[in-house]
C-alpha cells in the first residue's frame, strides 16, 4: 500500500505531490485537523477558505460528479401512506410551508418529470465536507444556521475524489475548501466568528469535528 500526499483547492485547483511509505497507524475513519482560514475580497464573490489536514488509510475520500446514485443521492421524496409523492396543494398540517429546501418544483423521479411542487428530505450523504458557523455574542458561541429563514441554503459541499483507483491506498494532505458568497461582509460585519469542519469517506465514516480559530474577517483578510 501506497500513501498519497494530497492538496488543493476545491472548485479552483487541485495538485497532487508526491508519494512516501505509508505509516501504520492511519486511521480507517478519516482524520482531521485545521489549519489556516482567509478571506479574499474580490470584484465578484468574496472566498472564505478554510484549510485542513487529513489522514485516511483507504484514500476512499472525495466524490466524482457521477456519484449521484444511492447512498449519494440529493433527495428522499416523501410519500403519503399509499405511497404516493406528497404535493405542496395535497400536503398534510405537519408539512413546513414552501421554502427551497424542503420542496423541489417539477423533480425529476424515476427518470420521469413531475410537474408539480413535492415534498422532500435532503440526504445528507450527498455531501462529504459539512460545515457549521458560529457567531460570538457575550462571550459565548451560538450557532448560525444558514437553513433557516432568510437564507434557506447551506455551505455542506462536496470535493472530488482524492484518488482515481479503489485500491486501498493510504492518503494524507491538506484541502482548502473555498466558500463564495457576495453576503460575507454584510452578514458578519465585525462579528467574532468560528466554523467547524467535518468530512466523510464513501464508506459514510464522519472524521472528527475540528474548528478553526475564532476570527473576523477583517483579521483574516488577504489581497486576491
Amino acid at each position: 500500500m501506497r500513501l498519497h500526499r494530497i492538496s488543493g483547492v476545491f472548485f479552483l485547483a487541485f495538485l497532487a505531490a508526491g508519494c512516501v511509505n505509508p505509516p501504520d497507524n492511519f486511521p480507517s475513519v478519516p482524520s482531521i485537523s485545521f489549519e489556516s482560514v482567509e478571506y479574499v475580497s474580490t470584484a465578484g464573490p468574496d472566498s472564505l477558505i478554510v484549510g485542513i489536514d487529513f489522514q485516511d488509510a483507504e484514500g476512499d475520500l472525495g466524490l466524482s460528479a457521477t456519484d449521484i446514485n444511492p447512498p449519494f443521492n440529493a433527495l428522499n421524496y416523501k410519500r403519503d401512506a399509499a405511497g404516493n409523492l406528497i404535493t405542496y396543494s395535497n400536503r398534510p398540517p405537519e408539512a413546513p410551508t414552501y421554502n427551497p429546501i424542503d420542496w423541489v418544483i417539477d423533480p425529476i423521479v424515476n427518470n420521469q418529470t413531475v410537474k408539480d411542487t413535492i415534498w422532500v428530505e435532503q440526504n445528507p450523504n450527498q455531501y462529504n465536507i459539512f460545515v457549521k458557523f458560529f457567531i460570538k455574542r457575550n462571550g459565548q458561541f451560538t450557532e448560525f444556521r444558514w437553513e433557516d429563514p432568510p437564507f434557506f441554503t447551506t455551505f455542506n459541499g462536496r470535493f472530488p475524489r482524492i484518488l482515481t483507483s479503489e485500491d486501498g491506498q493510504a492518503v494524507e494532505g491538506n484541502i482548502k475548501y473555498a466558500m463564495l458568497s457576495s453576503g460575507w461582509e454584510s452578514i458578519f460585519r465585525n462579528d467574532t466568528v468560528r466554523i467547524d469542519l467535518q468530512v466523510q469517506d464513501r464508506q459514510l465514516n464522519r472524521s472528527n469535528e475540528v474548528s478553526t480559530s475564532e476570527f473576523t474577517l477583517r483579521q483574516i483578510t488577504r489581497n486576491p
